[in-house]
């Protein structure tokens, strides 16, 4: 009697459910509920009479994929388990969302997300937008078992998952990473992407393998322009709006996909480490007017540019780039300033700063408060420039950041202790 009923519920394809029942031996030791479960389904017309699935039931399990005999999907739609923090992340998981909600459903069947505890990231993206889709959301590292799931995805999740869980998604876990690999392996592929001047950036999805990040076989790329004077974060969006349509369209054909796959190139791997406040420091003798530009592009939403003034650490705000900023005039280029210099320009209310070859300016500057370039020089340069002292003159610079050597901070701190 079991195994005949063991053999209905298959054929409603919730085999998935029943086989991890089966195996924790907690419904089949009752008789009596196993017997409740079979004619809850029938009432529901789940199966029909010769105990073949209706495949238009809206409480069907398995909505229209063909389960093999060992209980593995064929094809779409998936269950999917789906990884991520940020807002780059958040544009894939909208995506899995549209089409789970769909109908009929060609990419996802149920979706649940894992990302970072509440009380470690305050309020992530990807945690707001699954609390606000009513998603089933988990706590990394503690997301209970994952036999139910198809398929995983990780979008900028930022940590490296263990080979046991990859191993327990039959399809392996997919990852969105907006390079073109193996070229900016790592956390940050779309600053160093602005930084380097990179004219032609990419998606790749691919397939994680434990212990390393970015290695994974490849299961799809595509090309996109990387325009010019583009930011980091508005080359982010282009990027996550783009990756996250290559998504949809690999689950919509993940077997083929994957009998497709091909490993990255030997050649041409580089990494792109985590933004640091180290990288904001501008070096004025040694850093040319398109590296100052494109450190801002690539860093600026997040972290100012800074430099040292009379000792002090000051914030550098409102780029101007070389095209944009007033002429200087001739007997100014003549005179051959140190870089580091400053010259206040009235009509556009800019600052202007000397670098390796040529000048760049900013609009306003934070010292204990943001201040205008107008404000910055009655306030610190004006009383300067009205005194000839040729040592004043050469203290009126912006200063480059030279930060101790290693060997030097290990000595004083030996010597304090």
């Amino acid at each position: 009697m079991y195994v005949t009923m063991w053999i209905q519920l298959k054929h409603i394809g919730s085999h998935c459910v029943i086989t991890r029942v089966w195996h924790q031996r907690k419904l089949f030791r009752n008789y009596a509920c196993l017997w409740r479960v079979s004619s809850r389904l029938r009432e529901l017309r789940v199966f029909s009479n010769d105990s073949k699935r209706t495949h238009d039931s809206p409480c069907s399990f398995a909505s229209n994929s063909a389960v093999n005999g060992n209980g593995l999907r064929e094809r779409p739609p998936w269950r999917i388990l789906f990884f991520g923090t940020d807002e780059f992340a958040v544009e894939s998981l909208k995506a899995l969302t549209l089409s789970r909600d769909s109908s009929p459903k060609t990419a996802v069947d149920t979706l649940e997300v894992v990302t970072l505890p509440a009380f470690l990231s305050k309020e992530l993206p990807v945690r707001r937008f699954a609390s606000q889709n009513e998603l089933p959301i988990h706590d990394w590292p503690h997301i209970g078992p994952c036999e139910q799931f198809d398929v995983g995805v990780v979008v900028s999740f930022g940590c490296l998952l263990p080979e046991d869980l990859i191993l327990k998604f039959p399809y392996g876990i997919l990852n969105v990473h907006p390079s073109l690999l193996p070229r900016w392996r790592g956390p940050a592929p779309v600053f160093h992407t602005v930084l380097n001047g990179d004219t032609e950036t990419g998606v790749t999805i691919m397939q994680i393998r434990p212990k390393r990040f970015d290695v994974g076989p490849i299961l799809i790329q595509d090309k996109c322009l990387v325009q010019p004077h583009c930011t980091a974060q508005e080359l982010g969006a282009t990027l996550a709006k783009m990756g996250a349509k290559m998504l949809i369209s690999t689950l919509e054909n993940l077997p083929e996909r994957i009998q497709n796959k091909k490993e990255q190139s030997k050649q041409g791997a580089t990494f792109a480490p985590k933004i640091s406040v180290d990288m904001s420091w501008v070096n004025w003798e040694d850093q040319s007017c398109d590296q100052i530009g494109r450190l801002f592009q690539a860093i600026g939403s997040r972290i100012s540019l800074r430099t040292l003034w009379m000792g002090d650490t000051i914030k550098l705000l409102d780029f101007v780039g070389q095209n944009e900023i007033p002429v200087v005039s001739e007997s100014e280029q003549q005179r051959k300033p140190t870089p580091g210099s400053l010259l206040y320009h009235k009509e556009s209310n800019t600052l202007l700063v000397c670098c390796k070859d040529g000048w760049v300016g900013f609009r306003a500057v934070k010292l204990k408060k943001r201040l205008s370039a107008a404000d910055f020089y009655n306030g610190y340069l004006h009383r300067y420039f009205l005194r000839k002292s040729e040592r004043q003159q050469r203290e009126c610079l912006f200063q480059t950041y030279k930060p101790e050597p290693k060997s030097v901070k290990k000595r004083k701190l030996h010597q304090q202790v």
